[in-house]
């Protein structure tokens, strides 16, 4: 969403304004899905014994439900409904509107806007990086997918290159490619060591920890 305000301070090119809309739609709906998959999870887990005391099903109590009005820093953006994640990015996307409005005329506020909008981007392999670090293993982990990444990033920064779009766009497409590299790179160091297996949670907060 903050690429779309840039856009109003500073014009790019229409292909990079649609690439924009597209990948908002698509990491809403696998959000969407994996609200659901976590929540259906939650709710279903029972303890079953063979040699119970009595015939009743244990069962866990599911996570009280949390809202992002909760404000409880450790339940930020891992909320129970789908909904509670729309209205905090529609929340978030009226504030940042009124704040872009009100600042529009200041050209270090616009690049600033435009480097935090792009750069969020080329974060969104971080978790997946920071993951495979902590398990040190990549089990579980397409490699098929994290070539497609880089192959999309690194032609996605050439075009950045040669169209001369916005600087913000060819630093932060470059740090993409690089972390994209960085996974591979895991996948290349791991494979030596014994793999464990190792459950990697999709985890709403990004869409390449998919």
């Amino acid at each position: 969403f903050l690429l779309l305000f840039f856009r109003f301070g500073r014009r790019f090119e229409s292909p990079l304004l649609w690439q924009s809309i597209i990948m908002i739609i698509t990491m809403l709906l696998m959000l969407k899905l994996c609200t659901e998959v976590r929540v259906s999870n939650e709710l279903n887990i029972k303890r079953r014994s063979f040699a119970a005391a009595d015939s009743k099903d244990e069962e866990i109590k599911a996570p009280p439900k949390r809202s992002y009005l909760d404000f409880d820093l450790n339940y930020f953006w891992h909320w129970s409904k789908f909904t509670d994640y729309v209205q905090c990015v529609l929340t978030f996307t009226g504030v940042t509107g009124y704040i872009t409005y009100l600042w529009l005329d200041s050209s270090l506020f616009v690049e600033t806007l435009g480097f935090l909008a792009v750069f969020t981007e080329a974060m969104l392999g971080v978790p997946q990086l920071y993951c495979n670090y902590q398990n040190r293993s990549t089990e579980g982990m397409s490699v098929k997918m994290v070539l497609m990444w880089t192959s999309g990033d690194t032609f996605k920064t050439v075009y950045f290159i040669l169209n001369q779009a916005p600087f913000q766009f060819s630093i932060c497409g470059l740090l993409q490619v690089f972390v994209d590299i960085a996974i591979l790179l895991q996948v290349y160091l791991y494979s030596s060591y014994p793999q464990k297996s190792v459950s990697h949670t999709a985890h709403p907060a990004s869409t390449k920890a998919l």
